[in-house]
């Protein structure tokens, strides 16, 4: 039995629109992420977008910069990943586990 195209068309959109949304809600969700044993972290949205970031005082050493760029480096890169990870969790619910690419 051939697949009915009209039915194909509705599946998609209904997949696109689903999509949309979880792209929204992602907007407000966020993750957390800390490097240095919580010296720096970092928040991030599942949009991938930073939206703080807070180092504790004591971690700024003026004669050891280098230390606290790492430590900021490897917090927003935990969160970066953790929110792909979030996104890509709410995107394959949506997909079935299809692996689209493009989508996060």
């Amino acid at each position: 039995m051939a697949p009915n195209p009209q039915q194909m068309m509705k599946q998609v959109q209904k997949m696109q629109a689903d999509m949309a949304r979880a792209t929204e809600e992602l907007a407000g969700e966020f993750v957390e992420a800390s490097a240095g044993g919580g010296a720096v972290k970092v928040t991030m949205s599942g949009a991938l977008q930073v939206q703080q970031v807070v180092i504790d005082p004591n971690a700024v050493d003026p004669d050891d910069l280098e230390m606290l760029q790492d430590m900021v480096e490897a917090a927003v890169n935990e969160a970066l990943r953790m929110a792909q990870e979030l996104a890509a969790g709410k995107m394959a619910r949506i997909t079935g586990g299809m692996n689209i690419p493009g989508l996060f």
